[in-house]
């Protein structure tokens, strides 16, 4: 049941909850919070969050005391240990409190509320309430608290005056053996700054020296007397303190049984007063509780979603028809609404206010869900290995008292296959005779449910022309995932649309439907400009033994760094006859660079006895190609 908490949010719930408390023990009873199997007490739970609520809207918020140490300070004074005066104030807080609790809860009685009736459990210790705030003040015992204490503590002022005025007047006196012109307190003593020197012109004892030596800190014997009977009458004082504690501690340790039966009601009351803060906050209403398999909300909102931006969700399922299986388009809302039944159906199982119009919600011994992506990285499961995982954790747990939510029910695998698992959940689920509610894409698991009457299809409503969700849901109508609408609106050509529709519904009355609801024509994806890639040129390695070089290449000859062009490619002894301008040379290929090759300069059939021949040879060459001419030669390149 934990796993749902958080999967369907109930944690947030409760976080909520505890906000509103103003003790620890009511916080601990918040954090046990769980769903009850009383039938009985469950009602009961309900109907205290209502006269809470009712309580606080006629009376407004009640004074619940903090009582964070209450329960240490009994221990102590039931042990015979003495409280501080710090203590016993807040313990004065405490009763004080309750005092003022009572007077809130009088007016819930007269008005008839029933969780008012708690304030006869409440009993004000009064006379320890008095005798406290008699006593102590502002974390001290006060002069008043006896008329001993009082009576000492005058004493002490008169004997601090006059051991004040004893101490300057011998100052003044003596004066000329003075370091200083003012007495001061050493080690608790009333001392006179006399200089080293005269330290025996006066009498009495030295308690402290200064830093050099030069000063020493005396107390005359005069002095002396009169603050030994100071000592004295502190002590007399520090005693009178001690016997007012404990008697004020021993009157809180007779009052242990009483206290202990107010911090429980106090605890009580303010659990149940933060139930009722949560329903006002969130407009919540007590839902009707039964037993026979059936819930109906009417107007239902999930509680963690703002109320203005929250579509209301109206559902009801159960008796005769014990499943919903839910389809519509993604971000339709699907799994909030599965959502949302789930966690009010867990509030309303733990005493909460659920925000409805109306809601009639049956008990469940267990709330088992799978939701979200599940997927597990400690124990190395994929998506859907995770959910089959848990869905088959589920199955072994359903029972007839059980409320199961499943999103999303077959996916994360190979459609086909996922479908079928689907399928066979589903009817795992129709045996077992519990609630539940699926979300679903799939269009063979609505037909399965076409086919049992304990099972309905619903969607998600959705405005095609908008392309929003409408968050409503409809119950009877299986619903479409609505894709290839949106991919209309957004822009999908429509001999894509047609490839889709024919793709997903097969070439019959389905996909001819669709496509002409989606006015597809024959159009296709209009192509944009794109810049494409700019390829490097290949640069030719440098020749080895100089046979990479072909004839028309440009290279540079290095070291002088001058300009030729390859008239033919290298020998045996790898020299490359180069022209360097009208001259031609044989040149190793080592001093060789190529700068540009031939067939990124020339055509491919380029005729090269435009370069490197003679006028004479192409002459001779051109007469020689039509026929023999005795005494004509052409002289061949070196």
């Amino acid at each position: 049941m934990n796993k749902a908490f958080t999967i369907l949010e109930f944690t947030e719930i409760k976080k909520q909850l505890a906000a509103y408390v103003h003790t620890g023990q009511a916080a601990d009873m918040i954090e046990a919070l769980a769903p009850g199997l009383s039938e009985t007490e469950l009602k009961t739970n309900l109907r205290y969050t209502t006269q809470a609520k009712e309580l606080l809207a006629l009376a407004g918020e009640p004074p619940v005391p903090g009582m964070q140490y209450m329960e240490e300070y009994l221990e102590t004074a039931v042990k015979g240990e003495l409280l501080s005066a710090e203590q016993l104030e807040d313990a004065g807080v405490f009763l004080g409190a309750v005092k003022r609790l009572k007077a809130y809860l009088e007016r819930g009685t007269k008005a008839g509320i029933g969780i008012a009736f708690y304030e006869n459990n409440l009993v004000y210790a009064e006379e320890l309430h008095k005798e406290i705030e008699h006593a102590i003040r502002y974390g001290k015992v006060d002069d008043y608290a006896s008329a001993a204490l009082r009576g000492i503590r005058t004493r002490i002022i008169l004997l601090e005056e006059k051991r004040k005025n004893k101490a300057e007047g011998l100052l003044r006196t003596n004066k000329e053996y003075a370091a200083d012109s003012y007495c001061v307190t050493r080690n608790g003593r009333l001392c006179l700054p006399i200089k080293s020197v005269y330290k025996n012109k006066i009498k009495g004892s030295v308690i402290d020296k200064s830093a050099t030596g030069a000063t020493v800190f005396l107390e005359p014997e005069a002095v002396l007397e009169l603050t030994e009977e100071l000592e004295l009458c502190r002590i007399e004082e520090d005693s009178e303190e001690r016997r007012i504690l404990y008697t004020l501690t021993a009157m809180l340790a007779e009052c242990e049984t009483q206290i202990r039966e107010n911090m429980r009601i106090v605890v009580l009351l303010d659990y149940l007063f933060a139930k009722g803060r949560l329903s006002i906050d969130m407009d919540g209403i007590e839902p009707h509780i039964n037993t026979d398999g059936y819930i109906c909300i009417k107007q239902a909102r999930h509680p963690l979603l703002q109320k203005e931006a929250c579509v209301p969700l109206d559902l009801a399922f159960g008796k005769g028809r014990r499943g919903v299986v839910i389809t519509g388009p993604n971000t339709g809302g699907k799994t909030v609404t599965i959502k949302t039944v789930g966690l009010l159906s867990l509030m309303a199982a733990c005493g909460l206010h659920v925000p409805c119009k109306e809601a009639d919600i049956c008990m469940f011994s267990q709330i088992l869900c799978d939701i979200g992506d599940g997927q597990s990285m400690a124990d190395n499961l994929s998506t859907f290995s995770a959910h089959l995982k848990n869905l088959l954790y589920i199955l072994q747990r359903t029972n007839k008292e059980s409320l199961v939510l499943l999103d999303e029910l077959g996916s994360g695998t190979d459609p086909a296959e996922g479908m079928g698992i689907a399928i066979a959940i589903l009817e795992e689920l129709r045996k077992s005779g519990c609630l539940f509610l699926v979300t679903t894409h799939y269009p063979e698991v609505k037909e399965y449910a076409q086919g049992y009457e304990e099972i309905i299809n619903a969607r998600m409503a959705f405005d095609r022309e908008s392309l929003k969700p409408l968050y409503r849901l409809e119950i009877g109508k299986a619903g479409e995932s609505c894709a290839l609408y949106i991919a209309k609106r957004l822009g999908m050509p429509g001999s894509m649309l047609k490839t889709a529709a024919a793709a997903a519904y097969g070439e019959g009355e389905e996909s001819r439907r669709i496509v002409k609801e989606l006015d597809a024509g024959d159009e296709p994806v209009k192509k944009e400009f794109v810049p494409r890639i700019q390829k490097a040129a290949a640069v030719r390695k440098e020749a080895v033994h100089g046979e990479a070089f072909r004839r028309g290449d440009s290279v540079k000859i290095m070291p002088e760094q001058r300009i030729g062009i390859v008239v033919k490619p290298a020998d045996a002894q790898g020299n490359v006859l180069v022209q360097i301008k009208k001259e031609k040379q044989r040149i190793n290929h080592t001093r060789l660079k190529l700068v540009v090759a031939a067939r990124q300069l020339y055509p491919a059939d380029y005729d090269f006895s435009i370069l490197f021949d003679t006028v004479e040879n192409r002459k001779a060459r051109h007469k020689m190609e039509k026929r023999h001419i005795e005494g004509i030669y052409i002289k061949t390149e070196e």
